[in-house]
């Protein structure tokens, strides 16, 4: 019944949902979630008193005439959310996967934006409250709907799914991150999986990286229906990279024509994302050419898989998140690069429990076997570990800033790569 009752607020009343009272809009929908630091319920007058049609809160104490008072939250943005998907046309399409989920998203809704009405997960909402708002925020006449899943525990990815119901699903791949809360590399393995188990109970389609022996083993045994990135439509594709030291560029065959893309992701790891992006355009009805146009035309944002020329080098920012996986993959694709001077400049991996010296260690042993590189460490596990390695360490990113204003980097190439919360992007005016 309150779900009912939210919904028709929602619907009737509202213009859109909130969770921050900062900066909510006239007429949303406030949810007074609760956080590690903060209860939301304290700002339910503030939102009111700022135009919020209604705040949905869960504790009593802050009822008000225009509160509505719930046994959770959380529960009830999510339970939203599911009835909103119960009754919206649009087809939803699943992304999940260790690396390379956030920039097969953005490729795939680039390209099924020249199609159809798209919306697709914005920024980082792909966890059990971001996933809900995005479901929320999607327009009446949405035609599809991307939704990145994120998740760092078992059972995760099950309840976006519970939430989300996808029609079609894309893990990107399966690594060694979050270790701390997944438990073990199996605990990965089994929490992306969730995806397929879901799509295999409503039939759904999985589009796979048939490249991938992992991947393949658990579609066999968990999807009913899944579509190879090798031959999506009945007909053979073969996306191949293309000689390039800076940004991907890629050969597409493919009906008995040939298509080269220069893309501006830098790294030959954003291959499998680049194939995953054009399967799933061509399995969803998008025409080859108009995909090379999308993809040829794509500039990643937010410090992904970016390069950006500055007065002094050029950068490759890939500083929004790391793992093991992808940490291994950018020091690898940074050596094929043949100039003069190179720096690297990496921070700790988060989130890996006590596998992380372990993690940390055999990235230290890579970077020892690249040549004519300067590397630079930051973060406490870096720094704990690398004495015998030879490499700058800095405790924090605030002690890296003070040695590159002494010690200026110009006329290099710079790799900087570290986990979110590294807050590496500190640096970049400096470089």
């Amino acid at each position: 019944m309150i779900t009912e009752q939210l919904y028709r607020v929602f619907r009737e009343e509202s213009t859109g949902v909130s969770i921050d009272s900062r900066t909510i809009s006239n007429g949303q929908l406030f949810f007074a979630l609760w956080g590690l630091n903060f209860n939301g319920n304290k700002y339910a007058a503030d939102a009111i008193a700022k135009g919020a049609c209604c705040a949905v809160i869960d504790d009593p104490a802050y009822e008000t005439e225009k509160t509505l008072l719930v046994d959770d939250c959380l529960i009830e943005l999510q339970a939203l959310a599911l009835h909103h998907r119960k009754l919206c046309q649009a087809r939803v399409l699943a992304i999940t996967g260790t690396n390379g989920k956030t920039t097969t998203k953005e490729l795939i809704t680039a390209i099924m934006s020249g199609k159809m009405k798209v919306h697709s997960t914005a920024g980082n909402l792909n966890n059990e409250i971001g996933l809900p708002l995005t479901i929320l925020s999607a327009p009446d006449d949405t035609e599809m709907l991307i939704l990145e899943m994120g998740a760092n525990h078992i059972g995760e990815i099950r309840t976006l799914c519970n939430i989300a119901r996808p029609d079609y699903g894309i893990i990107t791949n399966i690594g060694h991150a979050h270790l701390e809360g997944f438990g073990s590399f199996e605990g990965v393995v089994k929490a992306k999986s969730e995806l397929y188990e879901f799509l295999k109970k409503v039939n759904g389609v999985a589009i796979y990286n048939d490249n991938n022996p992992l991947l393949r083993e658990k579609i066999y045994k968990l999807v009913n229906r899944a579509v190879p990135y090798s031959d999506p439509t009945g007909v053979p594709l073969t996306v191949k990279a293309l000689p390039s030291e800076m940004n991907l560029a890629v050969e597409v065959l493919y009906q008995h024509r040939s298509w080269r893309i220069e893309t501006g992701l830098f790294g030959i790891y954003n291959l499998e994302n680049v194939r995953a992006a054009i399967a799933a355009g061509l399995f969803l009805g998008a025409g080859m050419d108009d995909i090379a146009q999308a993809i040829g035309s794509y500039q990643p944002g937010n410090n992904r898989s970016q390069v950006r020329k500055t007065e002094s080098n050029t950068l490759i920012c890939d500083s929004y998140n790391a793992n093991p996986t992808s940490m291994m993959l950018a020091i690898k694709s940074f050596s094929e690069i043949r100039e003069a001077k190179k720096v690297i400049i990496l921070g700790d991996m988060l989130e890996l429990g006590e596998k992380s010296e372990e993690e940390h260690t055999m990235v230290l042993d890579a970077l020892k076997s690249t040549d004519n590189s300067d590397v630079m460490l930051v973060g406490s596990m870096f720094s704990k570990i690398s004495g015998g390695y030879g490499f700058k360490s800095f405790q924090d990113v605030g002690s890296l800033r003070e040695y590159l204003r002494k010690q200026p980097v110009t006329g290099s190439y710079v790799l900087v790569k570290g986990s979110r919360r590294m807050t590496l992007e500190k640096v970049y005016d400096l470089l």
